[in-house]
Formats: C-alpha cells, structure tokens, sequence
C-alpha cells in the first residue's frame, strides 16, 4: 500500500481530511460535531482511536469544531503552530500537556513513514496552513481556505497525485447573492476563498503527468454547485489540454478510500 485518503467533509459547514500509510493514520481537522465524526469515520470503516494524531490547519469553526471532543475520546496528540494554538485554545476545551504538539509554519514532520510538509496561506486567521503528504514517492495535496495561490504555495504542491483543491465559489452566483457586501468583499479578497475559474487557473500551473486524481473542495453552499464547479474548472482544464478525473466532495458524505498508485 502507498497512501490512501478519503475527504470525510468539505464544505463551509465542517471540514474534515484522513490519510494513512502503511504505518501510520492521520487526521487533518475535525470541523464537524463529535457525533458526526464517529459516523464520517464508520462510513470509510476506520477505527479513529488508530489514529496517530490530528493536524490543524486553522482555527476556524469548520476545521475544528470536533477537535477538543474527539482528541479527549481517543486520547489524541494535536498538531498546530503556535498563533493557531492561542487562537483555538479557549474553543476546544481543555487537554492534557501530552496531547499538545508544535508543527510550524514551513516544516516538514516525520510521522512513521509518512513525511508531511506544512505551508501558509493567506486567509483571514492567526495563522492558517495547510500540508502535503509523501510516502514511497508518491505525494498528495491539500490546498483550501486560501484567497490566491501564491507562486510559493505553486511551488509546495506541484506534481502531486493527488489533489483536495478549494473551488469555493462562482464569482456570478457570489456577486448576485445574499450574502452583505463586507462578506462578499472578504470571500473575493486576497485573505478569502479561491473562485472555481483560479482553482482551474493554479491547477494548470501545478499539475504534472503524474497527477491522477482532483477533489474540488470547500464548495460555498450559497454561491456554488457541485456540477457547475466541476464544470467550470474542468473548461479552464480543457482550454489548456488537460484531461483529468474531476471528483465531488461533500460536508456530509466522505468519499471513498482512495489509493494512490
């Protein structure tokens, strides 16, 4: 086995990632209720009290609301950077010393025979980062909550895999919605989500003929769709002459687990 992955939930309402390697079982965020991670883990038929621990990549509400609940009932150690701790430490309740951990910003960490590489991203929290995944040669991605795609971050995540790409929001159904124009200000700006037409954009640009698979992630429940999403990216793909399996994800369904060969 190399590596194997399932997007438990993605969305604006929790935001949940599990990878494992040979040896080692981890989980990237807990944005969903204790409750709902149990289920979201019965369904891909893993034991969460397997895990080797949880990575967070900020402190919103989406990727941490199960955090506190779920590391108490497993007995798991949490992985963040510093301002993310400070920031999330009064909502997850409290944790035993041994369950708190440091990953830096612009690191890379050795968990078993995974190596794992944390960078950041321009979103609007103390600290906000994400990671890519590498296991015999074979590397994946995952990239959301990001208002650009910075040349730095092109350069972390190309010629992966494998892909969880934010495409966040339609830019017509975003501009034309409900949503006050301050929050529409914050989603468009540099510290806000990426659109579906930059997710294809920075895919072009990252992708290589070892990529094989793409989840369009984090998608806006108010201002996007998941066949115009895939639609949308898949044209800017197209345009350029690349072919690729586009996949769904969903807050409230996990994909299934996924190998990487």
């Amino acid at each position: 086995m190399t590596l194997r992955f399932s997007v438990l939930a993605s969305g604006s309402t929790g935001n949940a990632f599990y990878i494992e390697s040979d040896k080692e079982k981890l989980l990237v965020d807990a944005g969903l209720s204790g409750k709902q991670m149990d289920r979201l883990f019965a369904e891909i038929q893993i034991d969460p009290s397997e895990l080797s621990g949880i990575l967070v990549t900020h402190e919103h509400s989406d990727h941490i609301k199960g955090l506190g609940i779920t590391a108490r009932k497993y007995n798991l150690p949490i992985y963040a950077n510093e301002n993310t701790w400070k920031a999330m430490e009064k909502s997850i309740g409290k944790l035993s010393i041994d369950q708190k951990f440091h990953f830096g910003m612009e690191q890379v960490k050795t968990f078993g025979d995974m190596d794992v590489e944390s960078f950041g991203v321009s979103h609007d929290a103390a600290e906000p980062m994400f990671y890519t995944f590498r296991h015999e040669g074979k590397k994946v991605a995952l990239v959301t909550d990001l208002g650009y795609v910075s040349e730095r971050i092109k350069k972390t995540v190309e010629d992966a895999d494998a892909y969880i790409f934010e495409a966040n929001h339609d830019v017509e159904m975003l501009r034309m919605g409900r949503y006050p124009w301050n929050v529409k200000r914050r989603i468009l700006g540099d510290s806000g989500h990426v659109s579906n037409e930059d997710c294809g954009l920075a895919l072009t640009d990252i992708i290589s003929n070892r990529t094989k698979r793409i989840y369009l992630a984090h998608l806006s429940q108010d201002n996007n769709m998941k066949d115009l999403a895939r639609m949308s990216v898949d044209s800017v793909l197209k345009e350029r002459g690349i072919d690729l399996d586009l996949k769904d994800t969903d807050p409230a369904v996990p994909t299934p687990l996924y190998e990487v060969v």
